[in-house]
């Protein structure tokens, strides 16, 4: 499968995408290799990363209430990092 490349000004990344560049970005800033103003650039751009990433997580958290919505019997419940 080949994958379209994105300008990284103008686009807005799916999900994945997005963290996927985002931990691109904390890897290369935290490596220490680059310029000051490469990082400036590298975390204004992680900034609109996590905003997408956050709409993506709010857009899907919302889908899921509505399709709970729509089971009589479903009900929601706190997610559990911990719980194997």
């Amino acid at each position: 499968m080949v994958k379209k490349k994105r300008s990284k000004k103008n686009s807005s990344p799916d999900f994945e995408a997005a963290l996927e560049e985002l931990e691109t970005l904390v890897e290369q800033m935290e490596a220490g290799d680059i310029t000051l103003e490469e990082s400036l650039q590298h975390f204004e751009r992680g900034i609109l990363l996590t905003r997408t990433c956050q709409e993506a997580l709010k857009a899907a958290e919302q889908k899921v209430e509505i399709l709970l919505q729509n089971s009589a019997d479903a009900t929601t419940q706190p997610f559990d990092a911990d719980r194997d």
